[in-house]
């Protein structure tokens, strides 16, 4: 079996693609708490007591979400208020306000600097393709490592949202337009999934292991579920819980994996994203069979001893993957450079088998570094 490999997503996509908030959710400002801020015209109106005060300042201007089309246009023009030097900026209740919605995340709290007056390539319509190259074990279960190409195509065509699911592919088609940013709630996934898995098929370092014999491809086709919080910890991140369940449709292994999986993504400054996964992957007894029993056939040609292997939970681990945007702002696509590291440990059988337990290691680890282009 080979080892769960990390969803190899450029994370500015998923910034967009998963952390931020639905743009059909209602949009939020300063309103809310009962005043708007006029930086041009100095005025400050009390919502709240329906009247309107004097002039005694200008403050500094508040940034508030953008709603439909106008994108990422959601600050005053701060040099005007700047260079009214007669006026002091205002204290009290509305500077209270102000320093709680900054510290509490709130919906009057600020893009990050640099990231105001953008409109961000995420929209109805987009799509990140990549090319990179990773360190990844021979087999499940090796301790030798090898070279592995890592293509990339995530984004999101039609309404329909597109995944890399290792070598292969998730549709989401609960996919919603998304701005980073504004308020929304809570959002689903729901599609089909597909993966390649060619485990022992090639490459096998381990001489004995490769006497053993080769095995054929597998092709999982399955659905993957899932929901997504946003706005957990600040204004840009969230939490996705999903599940996915696949079955081998080219009679190699013939049998089926559930795969539960938890991922938060978050920005870090103004061009770094990271988006950090946990899951774990059980496998029926047609799977563990396959892939890590030991045959008589396969004893004799190999010499490793005879084995049964039995289905249950076959690994756990976890990934991280950091991207940076070479523009210096992660929402205005363009091109990236991204970095993966994970780590997963066998468990049950497929540590107990020879393969592992005789040839190889239970502790697997992923490394890949890539280049991202979005647009």
């Amino acid at each position: 079996m080979t080892p769960a490999k990390p969803v190899f997503l450029v994370a500015s996509a998923a910034l967009a693609a998963g952390l931020a908030a639905p743009a059909h959710a209602g949009a939020s400002s300063v309103a809310d708490a009962g005043v708007v801020t006029h930086a041009q015209a100095g005025t400050v109106v009390d919502l709240s007591a329906g009247r309107e005060r004097a002039p005694r300042i200008a403050p500094e201007p508040v940034l508030v979400a953008a709603t439909g089309s106008d994108g990422f246009d959601l600050a005053a023009d701060v040099n005007e208020a700047q260079t009214d030097s007669s006026v002091q900026p205002r204290q009290g209740q509305q500077q209270g306000q102000q320093q709680g919605q900054g510290q509490g995340q709130g919906p009057g709290q600020p893009f990050p600097t640099g990231m105001q007056g953008m409109k961000p390539v995420f929209d109805n319509n987009w799509v990140t393709l990549g090319v990179g190259v990773g360190m990844v074990p021979s087999y499940a279960g090796s301790d030798d490592y090898i070279a592995f190409p890592l293509p990339l195509i995530v984004g999101r065509l039609g309404g329909i949202g597109l995944t890399p699911n290792g070598p292969g592919i998730t549709l989401n088609l609960l996919s919603q337009r998304t701005i980073p940013g504004q308020p929304g709630g809570t959002t689903f996934q729901f599609g089909p999934a597909f993966r390649i898995r060619n485990d022992r098929n090639a490459r096998i370092s381990d001489e004995v292991v490769e006497a053993a014999g080769k095995l054929d491809v597998a092709a999982e086709v399955g659905a993957n579920v899932g929901v997504s919080f946003p706005r957990v910890l600040n204004r840009f991140d969230s939490l996705t819980l999903s599940t996915q369940v696949r079955w081998d449709i080219l009679g190699a292994h013939e049998g089926m994996l559930i795969e539960p999986n938890i991922g938060y993504t978050t920005p870090i400054g103004q061009a770094t994203v990271i988006n950090l996964q946990a899951g774990m992957q059980f496998v029926d007894d047609s799977f563990a069979d396959y892939y890590y029993s030991v045959t008589p056939g396969q004893a004799a040609a190999s010499g490793l001893p005879q084995f049964r292997a039995d289905g249950g939970l076959n690994s756990a681990g976890f990934t991280a993957i950091v991207n940076y945007d070479l523009s210096g702002n992660s929402l205005d696509g363009g091109f990236s450079i991204y970095s993966v590291v994970g780590y997963s440990r066998l468990f049950g059988d497929g540590e107990d088998t020879p393969y592992t337990a005789l040839r190889g290691d239970p502790n697997q680890i992923i490394t890949g570094l890539g280049v991202g282009y979005t647009f």
